[in-house]
């Protein structure tokens, strides 16, 4: 029997904690990393979080292990919380679970994603295309 990705999406939500936008900014407040793992041209076109990591889907897993050699410098246990954004809240949920599948238990993904974020009233600037610094390789990022 095969499954489809809403039966992805199922499983993936049952075994995360997905917080709501206001409890998303509580947890960044507290220390945990917003990862936005929008595409450029949906940062452009909807805005962005400040201070949140853009790391795009592509490379997350390889961002944001801390066994990885292309890790970011957040990435130093498998302790830290990330609390992964897409547009709604649909990759996301199942982003964060495959975090948790490499043992970043503390993974999940914000409830409603970026667009829930901005209806909340919270932090939004102009987004910008193209790569981020996390997003390129750890010899050709800028300087922190």
């Amino acid at each position: 029997m095969s499954r489809t990705v809403a039966d992805l999406l199922v499983a993936a939500r049952a075994r995360l904690d997905r917080p709501t936008p206001q409890r998303a900014a509580e947890l960044a407040a507290g220390g945990a990393h917003l990862v936005d793992t929008r595409p450029g041209w949906q940062r452009r076109e909807e805005g962005q979080i400040p201070g949140a990591l853009v790391i795009e889907r592509n490379h997350l897993e390889w961002r944001l292990d801390p066994t990885s050699d292309a890790r970011v410098p957040e990435a130093v246990d498998h302790d830290v919380t990330w609390v992964l954004f897409c547009s709604e809240g649909y990759s996301s949920s199942l982003a964060a679970a495959s975090l948790q599948d490499i043992g970043l238990h503390r993974a999940t993904d914000v409830d409603g994603g970026f667009r829930a974020w901005a209806a909340a009233g919270l932090p939004v600037e102009p987004g910008q295309d193209g790569p981020s610094d996390a997003t390129r390789p750890p010899d050709r990022r800028a300087s922190r």
